[in-house]
């Protein structure tokens, strides 16, 4: 279960840092500065949506950190429902930015289904 918690964090870095940085990687001195000004990002498709989606996984990700702490503390395996809501969010970010919104809306469920799945499965 404690692998699930590091990929759920590596996932948050993804979507957090590595993919939007690469995407504004022309911005760099913007990045490295202070950044006291924002920046204009109106123009970047892309990077609006991966905001968006970190956005949505924030929402997520303290109930799915507490519930696999919860399993593990209670001795409850709730690994399948966990590999799930993973690969949700995984699936939940491609769509997001590729801007599929029906497969986004149902890999959005999937991820919500398994941490219902996952709080059941303690009670």
């Amino acid at each position: 279960m404690e692998i699930y918690i590091i990929y759920a964090l590596g996932l948050t870095l993804l979507q957090l840092w590595i993919i939007p940085m690469a995407l504004n990687f022309k911005n760099l001195g913007w990045m490295m500065s202070n950044r006291d000004e924002d920046l204009d990002i109106s123009s970047m498709l892309y990077l609006q949506r991966i905001n968006k989606s970190t956005a949505n996984l924030y929402e997520s990700l303290p109930a799915f950190l507490a519930l696999v702490l919860l399993s593990l503390l209670m001795g409850v395996d709730t690994s399948t429902a966990a590999c799930v809501w993973l690969l949700a969010r995984v699936a939940h970010l491609v769509f997001y930015v590729t801007g599929i919104g029906m497969l986004r809306t149902l890999s959005w469920l999937t991820s919500l289904g398994a941490l219902i799945c996952m709080a059941c499965a303690l009670i």
